[in-house]
């Protein structure tokens, strides 16, 4: 596996485990309003925004190197 394409695995699990995380926490603030709760869910759902955006910049600046 290529240097690119392990990066852009590792990008995209990045991002699935930081919409999960935020689906959970927020999931607990629901059901207990633990005020972490909502903060850890709404740092994680800006992250995985970050991480888009970041993976969008990376598949942009690679994109002229192979895959494999």
């Amino acid at each position: 596996m290529s240097l690119k394409a392990f990066h852009l695995v590792f990008i995209a699990a990045s991002i699935g485990l930081a919409f999960g995380l935020a689906v959970w926490c927020l999931r607990r603030y629901a059901e207990s309003a633990g005020q972490s709760d909502l903060i850890w869910g709404c740092v994680s759902g800006v992250t995985g925004v970050a991480l888009i955006i970041y993976g969008r910049a990376v598949v942009k600046k690679l994109k002229k190197i192979s895959l494999l």
